[in-house]
């Protein structure tokens, strides 16, 4: 009996580990992916760094690609869902829609359809929001910002607002450029992004 007892306490250990471990998939643009840096530098890097130290049975993949549209999100996380089985998935995409004039309608609708597949996929989101420089015209650049709110209230996911925060337009912050944050605004990144992303874990 105490045998018994002994392989199921070993089985148990060994499952333990198994049934806890979850996958965060983060699917964004080049600010995601590192553009101008070490991929260590990056954001996504320091998360991965926070979790193993705060939440180590989680972990990271990401699947982030400089240049992504909410469009190629959209058509490649299918097959990153069925990939890697994530239970939470962050989506930071919709800058190089913006930056491309693209419609909003388009954007609003390829976002919705990610929160969408990855729910049916069993997966919680995290919708992470982008602002457009004053340049592109204050009507477009209202309703840019503006369809990361609808979104994640028609859905009901959670939002960060405005995913630079404090980073944008801060030369300091920004590679030369003046669209992709450096190495100095990784950490502020993984902040903005954190309170939303903590309670989730």
């Amino acid at each position: 009996m105490a045998v018994k007892w002994l392989m199921a306490g070993l089985l148990w250990l060994l499952l333990v580990p198994q049934a806890l471990a979850g996958t965060l998939l983060v699917v964004g643009d080049s600010i995601s992916a590192a553009f101008g840096l070490e991929t260590r530098q990056g954001w996504v890097h320091l998360l991965e760094q926070r979790l193993r130290e705060q939440a180590p049975h989680w972990q990271v993949v990401n699947a982030s690609r400089s240049g992504e549209t909410s469009g190629g999100g959209r058509s490649r996380l299918p097959g990153l869902l069925t990939r890697h089985a994530p239970q939470l998935v962050l989506i930071e995409l919709g800058g190089n829609d913006g930056l491309r004039g693209q419609p909003l309608e388009q954007l609003q609708r390829n976002l919705a359809g990610m929160v969408e597949q990855a729910r049916t996929a069993g997966a919680q989101v995290v919708l992470l929001g982008m602002q457009l420089p004053p340049n592109y015209g204050q009507r477009y650049t209202a309703g840019f910002a503006a369809v990361f709110a609808e979104v994640a209230r028609a859905q009901q996911v959670p939002l960060v607002p405005f995913f630079l925060e404090g980073v944008g337009g801060n030369p300091a912050l920004m590679q030369a450029d003046g669209i992709h944050p450096n190495a100095a605004a990784q950490p502020y990144l993984l902040e903005n992004a954190w309170p939303v992303l903590a309670p989730l874990l």
